[in-house]
């Protein structure tokens, strides 16, 4: 497939391209791996790892225990309301 791309700059251009023919590769050839590494990191950055806490679902611990968290953050903190 042939591509034209304008706004490249001329020297990055100038580096990929000096790049490419130090590592043996054709411009195209590393292009298209430049292309799919470019497209990898964005891929995995979209990727939400899941942790146990994502799985946890909030449940309901009863008529009295609506204070609990500030309860708790007395005793461990010693926050007062």
């Amino acid at each position: 497939m042939t591509v034209s791309a304008r706004g490249v700059d001329k020297q990055v251009y100038r580096k990929f391209k000096a790049k490419s023919v130090e590592m043996g590769l054709k411009t195209g050839t590393a292009m298209t791996l430049a292309m799919e590494e470019w497209i990898g990191k964005k891929e995995k950055k979209k990727k939400k790892v899941e942790s146990f806490f994502d799985k946890l679902k909030p449940w309901d611990w009863g008529k009295g225990s609506e204070n609990s968290s500030l309860e708790i953050d007395e005793v461990i903190y010693g926050l007062k309301r």
